[in-house]
């Protein structure tokens, strides 16, 4: 399995607001970079879609040291993504997990890719 370096980043002007999101992916000498935007979004929507689009970008399975600066987008993938899914998609307080669209997106790519857990920063 490759081992792949995806560093991923998303922000948004007011909160709401127009938002971007990018990744840059490294493979040994290979590096390949991943950009979008929305009109109106959120900065944890603009992050987490990073984060999925890195996902979506590696066309087999791989072993990823995911690089964020998202605290939302780390837990979310080590601890609680599987417990939503568990849940029906509540939080541990009974409410719907906010973004949910997005985090059955990540679910679909943390399945297909072995994410670092440990690396997820």
């Amino acid at each position: 399995m490759r081992s792949v370096k995806a560093y991923t980043d998303g922000a948004c002007s007011g909160n709401p607001g127009p938002g971007g999101w990018g990744v840059v992916l490294q493979f040994g000498d290979h590096e390949r970079e991943l950009k979008g935007g929305e009109s109106d979004t959120t900065n944890n929507r603009m992050e987490l879609t990073a984060a999925i689009e890195a996902l979506k970008a590696l066309k087999e399975p791989c072993h990823i040291a995911l690089t964020t600066d998202s605290t939302y987008v780390k837990d979310g993938i080590t601890k609680w993504l599987s417990n939503w899914k568990r849940n029906g998609w509540k939080t541990a307080a009974k409410k719907p997990v906010k973004n949910q669209d997005l985090w059955q997106s990540a679910g679909v790519g943390v399945a297909q890719h072995t994410v670092e857990d440990d690396a997820v920063q």
